[in-house]
């Protein structure tokens, strides 16, 4: 299958007020990743583990401060002009929080026609006749043309932006907790338009979400992140059904209907959450985990598929199914 995404080496280096080596936060520590077309990836992990950061380089809002990003052959870290227009018109983000992503002073036909007047795209007449596919496309109606965003639900507000990101007909979108600000009715409304939607468009998604029941209802590949880094990646029967490293059986044993088995109890982890300012040597997870040993304080493990395994896991005493790693 064709790759549209591509990071290697992905690091993004925050710097606090000093600048000294113990100021900076790294948000995004050295990811590998790839996407194939029509892929659906889920990027899952504890609040300020990099998901959000690492979506957002990927579309250019955030620079990265080392390594490289492909999006269908274009180097996002060069692009500038007419690449840049070009990389708009390939991959957009869809973001959290539907009303203040939406220009409160611009009506829903404007704010949709927007991405198409800016790339000067179509007359005034096309322009308008796009903003009325888009808007049937996302279940709205014509008698939302004219509607502010305050005049909007929050699922209405939510679907205008999703009009807004497919205006340009792009082939990757980037989902940044699509659904968490709404209301729990309206949720499952929503991902049902986007699982509808990439099957009919042939869309590629990159879904952030701390959500794993979502995750699990949308995306075919998963990618836990734990302090910046991807600590394991599989299919979506593989991470939910047997989770080999420590971090992803704690996740998925905190909500009993996503697990292999619901009857096992919840993994209590030792310690305190780590200062993303001030990472462990070794493996970032060590000062949590049952499993680590000598070697995880000196040694990053690597992301790889190890003997016996079925998917990538950056752990050195990762086991082959998830009954093993508790001594069951």
């Amino acid at each position: 299958m064709t790759v549209l995404v591509e990071t290697v080496g992905l690091t993004k280096v925050y710097k606090t007020e000093g600048g000294s080596r113990a100021s900076e936060v790294k948000a995004v520590d050295g990811v590998d990743l790839s996407v194939s077309a029509g892929q659906a990836l889920g990027l899952v992990g504890e609040s300020g583990c990099g998901k959000t950061t690492l979506g957002r380089m990927l579309v250019k809002l955030v620079e990265p401060t080392a390594g490289r990003i492909s999006v269908d052959g274009i180097d996002v870290a060069g692009t500038s002009g007419e690449a840049l227009r070009q990389l708009r018109r390939t991959i957009q983000m869809i973001f959290q929080d539907p009303f203040s992503s939406l220009n409160p002073r611009l009506t829903v036909e404007q704010i949709v026609a927007e991405p198409l007047v800016v790339q000067k795209i179509g007359t005034r007449d096309e322009r308008s006749r796009r903003v009325g596919e888009l808007l049937e496309l996302v279940g709205l109606s014509a008698d939302h043309r004219g509607r502010l965003p305050a005049d909007l639900s929050g699922g209405q507000r939510q679907r205008v932006g999703i009009a807004r990101a497919l205006a340009l007909n792009p082939r990757i979108l980037v989902l940044d907790e699509p659904v968490s600000a709404l209301d729990v009715s309206i949720q499952a409304q929503i991902l049902n338009v986007l699982k509808e939607l990439q099957q009919r468009l042939d869309l590629t998604y990159i879904l952030i979400s701390h959500d794993l029941g979502v995750v699990r209802h949308v995306c075919d590949t998963v990618a836990v992140m734990y302090l910046g880094r991807i600590v394991e990646m599989g299919s979506r029967d593989e991470i939910f059904g047997a989770p080999g490293h420590p971090y992803t059986q704690a996740l998925l044993s905190a909500i009993p209907r996503l697990r292999a088995d619901p009857a096992r109890p919840q993994i209590e982890l030792a310690g305190d959450v780590v200062d993303s300012g001030v990472p462990p040597s070794g493996c970032v997870f060590r000062t949590r985990c049952w499993m680590a040993r000598d070697i995880c304080t000196t040694e990053v493990p690597a992301l790889t598929v190890r003997a016996g395994m079925t998917h990538a896991r950056a752990c050195h005493f990762a086991p082959a199914s998830s009954s093993e790693a508790r001594g069951q």
